[in-house]
């Protein structure tokens, strides 16, 4: 097996907002690594810190926003050949611009509107970043454009190149905001939730099409998603992640086939499912805890039906299951009672791992 090589190393990182009623803790002590040619994919509720953390990582920030610890280890290859590792968390904004974002880390986010200027052709829009960071004369760089839209599965390119964002679909205007972030070959494409917005035959369409890229460019993917759906589908590793920390980590088997924490419990049982004869899908009670005010012990204490009274008091660690799975839960602690996952999860997790030996899956 050949050794993986480690492109990212997110540790400790903190991350808060100023605001008139106080500071926001959105992202507390987040640690995860990224390996060449994976996909990572962060899941959890909205609010949970997942874009905070990826755009943290892409040098984009809001005026009120400070990293308050941490560091972001980005390793790269260099523009004369050499292997380069910078704290991303320790760049300038123009340095990360010069250097990191559109070139080496891209980012597809949820709405392709956000990305893309409506006042602007497609054509010139894929042209600027090649121009800018490879120095390529208009014709090539339009050559390019052209050749990058056909990789993504537009038709008709030439004509689209002169064509306006409104002019396109939404499958084809996320295609081509997909295509701008490959122009400068990326080490590393971040996807919001970039699916989220459209309909599922064309949601299906883009998940193959980034999937495929992958797997063509080597490329590793940082999946940001509240959809366990699109997980199962594209990820090799799951961090789930909860009032801006992440509450368990393992591979996609680990969080699907053996998950450990009460809330990956709950988020696996709110998916639908067709074989259930419930009318209503399962929800998580309560709501996430507000994070401008300090959490004191387990930040999903109040909304678990396992909790204990130590769950209150004290922040549990991460205990490991094995080499590549973990979980902050008391329930993991030495001498804890033993707790069972729901009846119904279980039965619902039985159900698909036979699916997935079926199909040649597991």
């Amino acid at each position: 097996m050949a050794e993986r090589s480690r492109i990212l190393k997110v540790r400790d990182l903190d991350v808060s907002f100023k605001t008139t009623n106080g500071s926001v803790s959105a992202v507390r002590g987040v640690n995860f690594d990224l390996y060449k040619g994976e996909t990572v994919a962060i899941v959890g509720e909205s609010g949970s810190g997942k874009s905070v953390t990826v755009k943290t990582i892409m040098g984009i920030k809001s005026n009120n926003e400070s990293i308050d610890s941490g560091t972001v280890e980005f390793t790269y290859n260099g523009d004369n050949g050499e292997t380069v590792t910078e704290d991303l968390a320790k760049l300038t904004p123009r340095e990360m611009q010069r250097r990191i974002k559109g070139k080496r880390i891209a980012m597809v986010f949820q709405d392709p509107m956000t990305s893309l200027d409506p006042t602007m052709s497609i054509e010139r829009q894929m042209c600027e970043g090649m121009r800018y960071h490879f120095k390529m004369s208009r014709k090539e760089a339009s050559q390019r454009a052209l050749e990058l839209l056909q990789q993504v599965g537009i038709e008709d390119a030439e004509k689209r190149l002169k064509n306006y964002p409104h002019q396109l679909s939404g499958g084809m205007r996320q295609r081509v905001v997909i295509a701008i972030a490959l122009s400068c070959n990326p080490e590393l494409l971040i996807c919001d939730e970039p699916t989220t917005a459209l309909d599922v035959t064309i949601q299906a369409r883009i998940l193959e099409l980034i999937m495929k890229l992958q797997e063509e460019r080597g490329i590793s993917v940082i999946f940001i998603t509240h959809d366990l759906g699109v997980v199962a589908k594209v990820a090799d590793y799951v961090n789930v992640m909860y009032a801006g920390k992440i509450v368990e980590k393992g591979t996609v088997d680990d969080i699907f086939y053996d998950p450990r924490h009460p809330y990956t419990w709950g988020l696996l049982s709110s998916m639908p499912d067709t074989s259930t004869h419930d009318d209503r899908l399962y929800t998580i009670p309560g709501s996430p805890p507000n994070l401008i005010n300090n959490i004191t012990g387990d930040a999903f204490a109040v909304r678990n039906p396992y909790a204990m009274n130590i769950d209150f008091r004290r922040e549990p660690p991460m205990f490991r299951i094995n080499d590549h799975h973990e979980a902050a839960t008391w329930l993991l602690a030495e001498g804890a009672p033993h707790v069972e996952m729901p009846e119904t999860l279980k039965r619902r997790i039985e159900k698909a791992k036979k699916e997935a030996e079926e199909y040649g899956a597991v």
